[in-house]
């Protein structure tokens, strides 16, 4: 997360993510293109990698957690014949390159065959070149320096491997993959290139879906600056709590609410149910959990944020 001086603006921001830039240099250049004093983001994409990342500017910072626990989609690219040390097309070949063509590529039944045993819950080992700490240092500060580190498998699911295409020329083939939270796509390209005994690494990687958002929404840099007032593209606070009912309180409740209090409750809603909050003119107010007759505020937003800096 980053702040620094600047307009207070709230909102979740759906960005198309270049090849070649970090996920906080885009989270960067956003920021300075919106001149949001807060910002942050929910999950990073590799500098090689493209596509959706979901981009929080001021209060909505506060409701994005359940973001990085969400399932995700992506489109990548196999290119067969070597492995590599980073999983990518960026990192060095591992041993010696696989002679093609590949049979697999002509006839896909053998290819098909081979995804289809990927498809389900599973362990994975994270790959080196990752951003998973080890004493308080990445994986891949330790893989640049040449140092290999026993990593602990840790269980995946992937929900469904899709086969878009084959370019048999390339030795390539592009497949969409829908998996949980904590999948490396390079990691099960580089699975998927051991089950068919040649070897692989990802030429190109492209999340195009996360947490219920859709690349087909997203924006790039250069849209997002060519606009006369960019924070327009900025999607509501709450549209990070999709999931969750909407609660409504009238004037004198949604009042009393926003300063921490608990409400009552005269919805007759579920008991436990956690629940988004607005208040009149549909105002996105916080998150409340119902407790019997009430409703206890969680997480709320703050409205006095020009006069407390």
């Amino acid at each position: 997360m980053a702040s620094r001086r600047g307009q207070a603006i709230d909102g979740v921001l759906l960005l198309d993510k270049p090849e070649g830039l970090s996920s906080n240099h885009a989270l960067q250049r956003a920021r300075r293109i919106l001149d949001a004093r807060k910002a942050g983001h929910t999950g990073t994409l590799d500098p090689f990698a493209t596509g959706l990342m979901i981009l929080c500017f001021g209060e909505a910072t506060k409701f994005s957690a359940g973001m990085f626990d969400a399932d995700k989609s992506y489109q990548a690219t196999l290119r067969f014949g070597a492995e590599t040390d980073t999983g990518d097309l960026t990192g060095n070949p591992l041993g010696e390159r696989a002679g093609g063509p590949w049979p697999f590529l002509a006839d896909t039944a053998a290819l098909q065959a081979a995804l289809a045993t990927f498809v389900g819950p599973q362990l994975q080992v994270p790959p080196m070149y990752s951003a998973l700490k080890r004493d308080g240092k990445p994986l891949y500060a330790y893989a640049r320096a040449g140092i290999e580190l026993e990593r602990e498998a840790r269980p995946v699911t992937i929900h469904a491997i899709t086969l878009l295409g084959v370019d048999a020329a390339a030795g390539e083939a592009r497949i969409e993959v829908a998996c949980s939270k904590g999948t490396y796509i390079r990691t099960l390209g580089q699975d998927i290139g051991r089950a068919l005994g040649c070897g692989a690494h990802l030429a190109a990687l492209r999340r195009t879906r996360t947490a219920g958002f859709d690349l087909a929404d997203a924006c790039t840099l250069e849209t997002l600056e060519a606009q006369a007032d960019p924070a327009a593209r900025l999607l509501p606070v709450d549209s990070l709590l999709a999931d969750l009912p909407a609660h409504t309180l009238s004037e004198p409740l949604a009042a009393r609410f926003v300063l921490g209090q608990t409400v009552p409750d005269e919805s007759g809603a579920q008991t436990g149910a956690r629940v988004r909050v607005r208040g009149p003119g549909e105002t996105f107010l916080g998150t409340a959990r119902l407790n019997g007759r009430w409703v206890k505020p969680e997480r709320l937003m703050a409205f006095n944020k020009e006069s407390s800096t």
